[in-house]
């Protein structure tokens, strides 16, 4: 009798590289999420293009797209949403990309935002509300108030 010695799930080793695994499955998707709110096109581009979900979230639901478009990278924005993005996704607070860049006054990503589907009175609050809270008057001119 021939005793196995292929290393599996119970052995300690495995279970060491499934960690490892997991670990560089996380750095990664933190390096992702990081370059979504610098606005690293570059980066993104080639992980998407390789296969990586432009609709992952992080812990507080906030999607790829919803960090570049708070933080005002409208190439970003448009190259998430080319590769699967969800205009009209709400984090874990009901807060959608669109109402984000409305929030902060990125008329040129609320713009792109629009232009793929995005409901202005989606979320809580809505980008139409945030708008007129803030008195962002190109927002709303783009909103239709």
């Amino acid at each position: 009798m021939t005793e196995n010695t292929a290393p599996d799930a119970a052995t300690p080793g495995a279970a060491k590289s499934e960690a490892t695994t997991n670990d560089e499955a996380v750095a990664l998707a933190h390096r992702l999420f990081q370059a979504a709110r610098e606005g690293d096109t570059g980066l993104l581009r080639n992980y998407l293009e390789a296969g990586a979900p432009a609709t992952m979230t992080n812990t507080a639901g906030d999607s790829l797209l919803m960090l570049a478009a708070y933080h005002g990278h409208a190439e970003t924005v448009q190259l998430i949403l080319e590769h699967g993005g969800e205009a009209n996704t709400a984090n874990d607070r009901g807060q959608t990309p669109l109402a984000g860049a409305a929030f902060k006054g990125y008329t040129d990503v609320s713009r792109v935002l629009l232009d793929a589907g995005a409901d202005p009175d989606a979320g809580s609050p809505s980008a139409r509300a945030a708008a007129q809270m803030f008195a962002r008057t190109d927002i709303l001119d783009l909103l239709g108030n």
